[in-house]
């Protein structure tokens, strides 16, 4: 079993050429591009499953899928995610690593977005913990600091994010593959008061 691509997505069924307009489109530029780049890398691995986690069923799950996998014939596992800490879904993780098939290519997809609390004609208005939790989230990706990404959701309350929970339990099956990971942020965006990151998983065996 080898995990072969593995990536952080967005899910604003904005971004979908038949959702939203050329206007709005063009405001997430940035972050259609870095999807559309990563829809690329997702072809060249050519994985035999696909494990996609998100908060919310439907879009959290199709906006993803239409730009990293709109090709791919094989088995989707969903899994949803709901309200428990990001330590439970760090283990689920984990959990989900060992119960993967060892003879199987898999490709990861965390979906989720940031904050929503970034301007005041955002969704949920403003928040000062929302640009706070978007920067350091971001901060700790890059410097792998699992362990700070787990308390963040104690640290800023009122960031209204919805894919932190998403985002650990993906951490959680590249924590237990024992794969040396590096994080690559491709883009983050939010012209609408939503943070947009995309991220792709660098994936090597440590030495």
């Amino acid at each position: 079993m080898s995990i072969v691509f593995a990536a952080i997505s967005p899910h604003p069924p904005i971004i979908l050429p038949d959702v939203g307009s050329l206007k709005d489109r063009a405001q997430v530029k940035d972050t259609i591009e870095s999807l559309e780049f990563l829809g690329k890398k997702f072809q060249e691995v050519s994985p035999d499953l696909v494990i996609i986690s998100s908060p919310h069923p439907d879009w959290g799950f199709n906006v993803p899928l239409f730009f990293l996998a709109k090709a791919f014939k094989g088995k989707i596992e969903t899994f949803l995610i709901g309200i428990e800490p990001p330590e439970f879904y760090f283990e689920e993780g984990k959990k989900a690593y060992k119960k993967m098939d060892k003879n199987k290519k898999y490709a990861l997809i965390s979906s989720g977005d940031m904050s929503h609390c970034l301007k005041e004609d955002g969704p949920y208005g403003f928040q000062p913990d929302g640009p706070k939790f978007d920067k350091e989230l971001i901060e700790s990706l890059k410097k792998k600091d699992i362990a700070n990404i787990l308390k963040l959701d104690d640290k800023y309350p009122e960031a209204g994010e919805c894919g932190l929970r998403s985002f650990c339990f993906v951490l959680g099956i590249l924590d237990a593959s024992g794969l040396d990971w590096q994080p690559g942020i491709l883009s983050y965006e939010e012209p609408f008061g939503v943070g947009y990151l995309v991220a792709n998983f660098k994936l090597l065996k440590k030495t």
